[in-house]
């Protein structure tokens, strides 16, 4: 792939101009990289999948001009060019840069040359299916069955090859490999013993010692109520309880959309998760009118979701594992841009083909301004599942168009910090394969916005923006007896805000001069970089799992609402957030990352409240759920722990720029005025 750091060199009147019909060399045969694993060894090997056994595999498209839409796609998103703004519709992009007739015309014959059938064909890919006879005719190499940690598991048994006379057409290959035991998963989690189940006290429970309420308990807002019952933590004597879960009023008025009096009108916000939630609509106009909002009106909320192409549901949780993450995206994205329009984008499961396949519907569709997406995973496990080139060009293909034609793309960074194996031991939403700290995928790429996560404090009765800090969490539980906690503080890392230097992506050209070098020359092992490499996350917005927001849903069941956290939070909050600009200014805004970046100085820049108070103990509060199942269920909450990521003084790999403002929103209005 081109490095990101050599775009700015490109001036806008070069990618304007008629791209290069000049003859290069001849193709060659391509071998596409990491498409054999390394734990498909001689010693693993159990021989060659059954003569019977049909395998699937999808050959991603290269399209035409790959420098040229690069260029295109750098200079339509920066604001100092004067190709800002001037974005293609989706038949100008595919008449330009994407693949052509003659590609796929040539891929499918060489496919079906070789005994295989294509399976589907779309603009981006081919799939395609055969004996293992057809695929090593195609492929150059054999599929066998490998024995890895007591499963079987097939795979090529070598990298894979295609011809010279379709190679230039091609732009990876992936899916001949059985995936690793962890999948794609969404950045949220439910607080446990929320204040829906824990408002059910049984008769006859006595209280524990600590003579804390044994009904659910919280505060309006920061240090309003104080748990006088508990016992000592971080600190001597009382803690505030933690703040009643946030609902989407709150959220505009602590980051200055209230006073903007933007709401998103005119802009289309799309969610993109697996699969879909059977009562979506009606939850979030419930959940909407509970908390003074409205509901959707007609025709502004509507969903792509086909279940008949479901696929992977015990794999991937089903559906009703990912309906809690839907809600919660839709209802962030509603609540925070009342007047956007919300497409829902079901995924048919969580396998990355899947989740790119949602994603390029809603770009050569154009279904929407912006797109946010509450998922991802790490790229470097211990049971070489590690995201292939192929999968990175693929996705950056569409990032890119997405780009072009003036779409922005977010995802969650993550909540298990660092993503490191020592933050994963503890960590409750982490994957537990991690070989190394590192930054997570999707959202270290380039080509999209990173939304990172803080813990928001309101500073009164009337909701007034208070303070965040870092989203980074430690958590111990109240004992039997209500006379400690457990573990003993300090506890363990227990969930917080993923971010960090990407050891796979260079430094893109926005981040020159605002991410300091001490970041980006330092891998997250510790290990120097010779040249600048991408930090992440880029901008944060509230997501800690104790500064939590409010979430309804039934999925067929009963309706209730519950707290939920995560970055999964913020990437829809601010995906409204960019709804909200693109009213303010009038035109669609695009990649955001180039305009937050000549921003940066109008976000709150976050920082650590521990560092910034020079506390000696950490910010912490106790969250009282009240009697559930006759057991007090209380918990301790430390803040601003984020595992080896930190928010200080400017950008930081804990929370980026910071958080949006009035002042941010505001600017574009004064961009469309000059």
């Amino acid at each position: 792939m081109v490095a990101a750091a050599s775009l700015a060199m490109v001036s806008g009147s070069l990618i304007l101009a008629v791209p290069s019909q000049a003859s290069g060399p001849a193709p060659a045969a391509k071998t596409i990289a990491e498409s054999h694993p390394d734990w498909a060894t001689a010693a693993a090997d159990q021989g060659a999948v059954p003569a019977s056994a049909e395998i699937t595999g999808t050959v991603y498209l290269a399209g035409q001009d790959a420098a040229g839409l690069t260029a295109y796609a750098t200079a339509v998103s920066d604001p100092s060019n004067a190709a800002y703004g001037k974005f293609l519709s989706p038949a100008a992009y595919k008449a330009r840069f994407g693949a052509t007739q003659a590609q796929a015309d040539a891929v499918t014959k060489w496919a079906k040359d070789a005994g295989l059938k294509v399976v589907k064909t779309t603009d981006h890919a081919i799939t395609v299916k055969g004996t293992n006879a057809a695929v090593t005719k195609a492929f150059g190499t054999a599929i066998h069955q490998y024995k890895v940690d007591g499963a079987v598991r097939h795979a090529p048994t070598h990298d894979v090859v295609v011809p010279a006379s379709v190679s230039s057409a091609i732009l990876g290959v992936t899916g001949f490999t059985t995936p690793g035991s962890n999948v794609v998963k969404p950045d949220s989690r439910k607080v446990s013993g929320d204040a829906t189940a824990s408002a059910k006290a049984a008769k006859g429970d006595k209280k524990p010692d600590a003579g804390l309420p044994t009904t659910a308990t919280c505060s309006d807002y920061w240090g309003q109520k104080l748990a006088k019952g508990a016992p000592d933590g971080y600190v001597k004597g009382a803690v505030p309880f933690d703040q009643c879960s946030f609902y989407p009023s709150q959220i505009r008025k602590a980051y200055g959309i209230t006073a903007s009096g933007l709401t998103g009108k005119g802009a289309t916000i799309a969610i993109v998760d697996a699969y879909g939630s059977s009562t979506m609509e009606s939850d979030a106009n419930t959940y909407a009118t509970n908390h003074g909002d409205k509901a959707f009106k007609p025709g502004q909320y509507r969903e792509v979701v086909d279940p008949s192409q479901w696929t992977n549901q015990d794999l991937c949780g089903g559906p009703e594992g990912w309906a809690p993450e839907e809600a919660l995206d839709v209802e962030m994205a509603h609540g925070l841009a009342p007047d956007a329009n919300v497409v829902y984008v079901g995924a048919n499961s969580c396998d990355d083909n899947d989740l790119l396949a949602a994603i390029t519907n809603i770009v050569d569709n154009h279904l929407a301004d912006v797109v946010s997406n509450s998922w991802g995973e790490i790229m470097h496990t211990t049971d070489d599942a590690d995201v292939t080139k192929s999968e990175i060009a693929a996705y950056e293909q569409v990032f890119k168009q997405a780009a072009v034609e003036g779409i922005g793309i977010g995802f969650s960074a993550g909540d298990c910090g660092d993503s490191s194996p020592l933050a994963a031991a503890t960590g409750v939403n982490c994957q537990a394969d991690t070989s190394r700290a590192q930054a997570n995928w999707p959202d270290s790429d380039p080509w999209v916005t990173s939304v990172g996560g803080t813990a928001l404090g309101l500073s009164n009765k009337s909701g007034s923006y208070g303070f965040e800090t870092d989203m980074g969490t430690l958590r111990s539980n109240l004992s039997a007896d209500g006379k400690s906690w457990t573990p003993a503080p300090p506890a363990p890392f227990y969930f917080g805000g993923g971010g960090g230097t990407s050891e796979d992506f260079a430094q893109p050209a926005y981040q020159r001069g605002v991410v300091p070098s001490s970041l980006s020359h330092t891998l997250m092992t510790g290990a120097k970089s010779r040249t600048a490499q991408r930090v992440t996350p880029d901008v944060s917005m509230v997501g800690d799992l104790y500064t939590s927001v409010l979430v309804g849903i039934s999925d067929g069941a009963d309706y209730s609402e519950a707290g939920y956290g995560g970055t999964s939070v913020s990437s829809p909050e601010f995906a409204a957030v960019q709804a909200d600009a693109i009213q303010a200014n009038r035109h669609a805004i695009g990649f955001a990352n180039p305009s937050i970046y000549a921003r940066s100085w109008l976000f709150k820049d976050v920082v650590d409240q521990n560092a910034a108070h020079h506390a000696k103990a950490p910010l912490s509060n106790v969250a009282d759920f009240g009697l559930v199942n006759g057991t007090l269920a209380v918990r301790l909450a430390a803040f601003g722990e984020d595992t080896s990521l930190n928010a200080v003084r400017g950008f930081d790999d804990a929370t980026g720029v910071g958080s949006p403002t009035l002042s941010y929103l505001l600017s574009f209005k004064i961009w469309h005025e000059r």
